[in-house]
């Protein structure tokens, strides 16, 4: 029960409070709703929560890999153990480590561009665009979630009874056929389960690949929202700015889980 409210109790109710402040966490000056209100007028603010609808298109991404590779795990393909524990690997690794693989791979000097030249074609700068930028960020968010995302439907693939797989193969349904007619229909719980956490994922879980791949940039081009509450609440005097957006962050995501978890009862 400490540890509870000393460590998430007590931080959420105080960052209520400063939201309602402007603060430099010594002295406080009471605002009421001025914080909020400068967040819904600010347009760096709208800027960026764009960024995050954009960066949802990872969602499907891992979730399609996640499928086709849960599935053939499921099937015992050959060499099924080793590429369960390889697949898995990139789940271990840290966020900062995995932001430095990619920021160094697809940096001006980087592996990319040294294939590209064997080709003849000119270094690229990938993180002088926000548009590129951004799909890298996207290809890391798949490459190092589907792994994770495919161990979930592996479990959910394990509870449907092999003798439907037998007699639909019997009847002569392909490989796809049995994907869209027996497999996702009888994991629709586990895909809707792993969609609601990659969609909470995508608004409150990617300050780490931002700051280590782009720190926002170019301009804010890649900055997400949890990373915009860092850069309001820590490189500015006025920590209530940071707590204001954290709170309507944190209104926002549940609002989304009430509304997908309707969505997919």
């Amino acid at each position: 029960l400490i540890v509870v409210v000393g460590f998430s109790a007590y931080p959420v109710a105080f960052a209520l409070f400063i939201s309602f402040t402007r603060t430099n966490g010594l002295t406080f000056e009471w605002r009421w709703f001025e914080n909020y209100i400068a967040i819904f007028s600010d347009p760096i603010v709208h800027q960026v929560f764009l960024n995050n609808i954009t960066f949802l298109i990872s969602v499907p991404l891992v979730i399609f890999v996640a499928v086709i590779v849960s599935v053939l795990l499921f099937e015992q393909v050959r060499g099924w153990k080793f590429f369960r524990v390889i697949f898995f690997l990139p789940n271990v690794l840290s966020v900062a480590v995995i932001g430095i693989m990619f920021r160094n791979a697809f940096g001006f000097d980087g592996a990319v561009n040294q294939a590209l030249a064997l080709f003849g074609v000119e270094p690229i700068q990938f993180f002088t665009q926000g548009s590129t930028a951004i799909a890298i960020i996207i290809l890391a968010l798949v490459w190092s979630g589907f792994g994770y995302q495919a161990l979930l439907l592996l479990a959910g693939l394990t509870s449907i009874n092999p003798a439907v797989f037998e007699a639909a193969a019997i009847d002569g349904a392909g490989w796809w056929k049995r994907l869209w007619y027996i497999t996702l229909p009888n994991i629709r719980r586990v895909l809707g389960f792993v969609f609601i956490i990659n969609v909470l994922y995508t608004f409150s879980s990617l300050f780490g690949f931002v700051f280590v791949m782009t720190a926002g940039g170019p301009g804010f081009d890649t900055t997400t929202i949890d990373y915009l509450v860092y850069l309001r609440a820590f490189s500015s005097s006025n920590l209530g700015s940071g707590a204001a957006l954290a709170v309507v962050l944190f209104i926002f995501i549940g609002l989304l889980t009430l509304l997908q978890n309707k969505v997919f009862k």
